[in-house]
């Protein structure tokens, strides 16, 4: 075999290597770790083992994604190839879905926070109920619609711990269900019942009042309000 055949089937077979190799250079371990805006009220957490890159997304602590090159990543999970790049924008650093077709534009989808941001859920999961609440005032601000702020699934996340015997907790996520949705009368009624069953009878009455004057007809309010009295 020439000298020249040599040569390139050494090149070749460097850069098939260079591309199979999972680990990642120091300087793109530093720039990339951390965690990242997939949704108003949901994270991509970037961290590396041993040098290789893995992610947890909803509920999963360990993905690993297939590195294609130096810069991008194919997310089986995702069905997706992500870059990180530096929105030149704002210089921020972001998780960038790779477009599947070349002409299309590279869009900026998931920005790095800074290492002391966080999201409305994790203060909420922190006890820190008047930051968790100014978080999803400003979401649902900026998005009535957005689904981090479903009335139904604070509904059911204030009952799970309800059922618990969290009382506390139970009461502040209605407190937050109660600001985000003033005209409700089943997010007063719930209020009610986690007074109730905190054994705080007059913050009980006074929801479930609130929660028969949006609705009339809600006959657990009308009944419970009549038992609360008798005591």
């Amino acid at each position: 075999m020439k000298l020249k055949s040599i040569l390139s089937l050494i090149i070749v077979s460097l850069i098939i290597i260079g591309c199979n190799n999972p680990k990642n250079s120091e300087s793109f371990i530093k720039k990339t770790t951390g965690r990242y805006l997939y949704n108003s009220d949901e994270l991509i957490e970037v961290y590396f083992k041993e040098n290789v890159l893995f992610l947890k997304w909803r509920g999963a602590t360990e993905i690993k994604p297939l590195k294609v090159n130096d810069d991008t990543f194919f997310v089986k999970e995702m069905n997706e190839k992500i870059q990180f790049l530096t929105n030149p924008s704002d210089g921020k650093e972001y998780i960038v879905l790779v477009p599947k077709e070349k002409e299309k534009a590279i869009i900026y989808n998931y920005k790095k926070l800074e290492e002391d941001e966080k999201i409305p859920s994790e203060y909420l999961k922190n006890a820190e109920y008047s930051k968790a609440l100014q978080g999803y005032l400003a979401i649902q601000k900026k998005d009535s619609l957005d689904s981090a702020i479903k009335e139904s699934n604070f509904n059911s996340f204030g009952y799970k711990e309800l059922r618990n015997k969290n009382f506390e907790k139970a009461i502040q996520i209605f407190s937050i269900n109660v600001a985000l949705y003033p005209n409700s009368s089943n997010v007063y009624d719930s209020l009610g019942e986690a007074y109730m069953k905190s054994g705080d009878t007059i913050n009980a009455i006074n929801n479930y009042k609130k929660s028969l004057a949006l609705d009339s007809g809600n006959k657990r309010a009308k009944r419970n309000i009549k038992r609360l009295e008798k005591k």
